[in-house]
């Protein structure tokens, strides 16, 4: 299943349980444009049958985010069992498991995605890798969204691109607005997660109509 760089995404994670993430894949409008994401809370309470689950339920491009921070061959080679189209690595971790990982998801017809989470600079760690992976991922995480002054840097996007030809994905406290800022500034992907009705974290919520909000961003980001 190929990305296509003139295309704006629209990623969803999927964080809960098992049912609430099929139901809202049973939600969602079909487009090529739309992709889902077995987030890491779902992968560490459902394994790789809850990806296999997904996987079943969605034809569509799906992401697998097990945020590989060491043994990387062996966790690319268990997503590629369950169907996934992609994976994420921590851009945090060792250059060699970054560098093994992307090698590992080329190998394996899979898109390697490194997530920038509480990276400084992820130029900098790009140029330790000296491997472009097909997506970048500048991220603000779920207990930094409240943090005063926390704002995912944009201006990251053309430094990236000025140097390596990966996609760009942003994730972490999106809704409409910062998605449509997002695009604007230059992103491929825009990462958006179905939360809780109770729960602190920015996102779509699962009791709200999430066809009709899934269409808004399509809208948005195009």
């Amino acid at each position: 299943m190929a990305i296509e760089r003139k295309l704006r995404y629209l990623q969803v994670a999927l964080n809960g349980s098992l049912s609430q993430a099929l139901n809202v894949i049973s939600l969602l409008p079909s487009s090529e444009r739309i992709w889902v994401e077995a987030g890491t809370p779902f992968i560490k309470r459902e394994g790789m049958n809850g990806i296999r689950a997904l996987r079943n339920a969605w034809k569509g491009f799906l992401v697998a985010d097990i945020k590989t921070m060491d043994g990387a061959l062996g966790e690319v080679l268990e997503v590629v069992q369950t169907g996934a189209n992609a994976a994420t690595v921590l851009g945090a971790a060792p250059p060699e498991t970054v560098r093994l990982f992307i090698k590992t998801c080329k190998e394996q017809g899979i898109y390697s995605m490194v997530d920038m989470l509480n990276v400084e600079d992820p130029l900098d760690s790009l140029r330790k890798i000296q491997e472009a992976p097909d997506v970048v991922i500048l991220h603000k995480g779920r207990d930094e969204e409240k943090t005063f002054g926390k704002i995912i840097q944009f201006r990251h996007v053309k430094r990236i691109r000025s140097k390596f030809d990966s996609l760009i994905s942003v994730a972490g406290g999106m809704y409409l607005k910062e998605a449509q800022s997002a695009v604007f500034n230059g992103a491929n992907v825009v990462v958006i997660n179905v939360v809780n009705p109770d729960d602190p974290w920015t996102g779509i919520k699962s009791n709200e109509r999430i066809a009709e909000i899934a269409r808004k961003f399509l809208e948005s980001i195009e």
